[in-house]
């Protein structure tokens, strides 16, 4: 049974080279799959298939409302488009992580393609990142 109700406001920030930039006001979803790749160790004489742990794996969705300009959501995509050296931090809600807010560091992930046009009349633009690959680490210290 849940003993609390989480209402989530989460911390987006996105590091390219040297620039990192909070673009937790421009999104409105935001999902972290984590895990590892799953290596088949089966023996002779077992009787089931047995697995051990690979490689880490991350994907990461993000919703963003698009918008334009030096520092803004288009030109932040744009140069992480393809480099694969993508840094991005993460947490549920707000900056400072502790046990209750986890905060998620993605390190080296790629962000394959991005779509820097979407509009439709009378909508707000969006657009969706799907960033994959790197590594991750999982940090509950202030």
């Amino acid at each position: 049974m849940a003993t609390s109700t989480f209402l989530s406001n989460a911390t987006i920030n996105i590091t390219q080279g040297a620039t990192t930039t909070d673009l937790s006001d421009q999104g409105n979803a935001c999902t972290i799959t984590i895990g590892f790749d799953s290596l088949e160790s089966t023996a002779f004489g077992d009787t089931g298939h047995r697995f051990t742990q690979g490689l880490q794996m991350v994907d990461v969705s993000i919703d963003f409302f698009l918008s334009y300009g030096a520092a803004e959501v288009e030109a932040i995509l744009a140069s992480c488009v393809g480099t694969g050296t993508t840094v991005l931090t993460i947490s549920p809600s707000g900056v400072t992580e502790s046990a209750s807010n986890p905060e998620y560091v993605i390190t080296n992930c790629m962000l394959a393609s991005f779509t820097p046009v979407n509009s439709t009349v009378g909508a707000l633009a969006t657009v969706t990142a799907q960033f994959t690959g790197g590594t991750w680490v999982r940090d509950v210290t202030p």
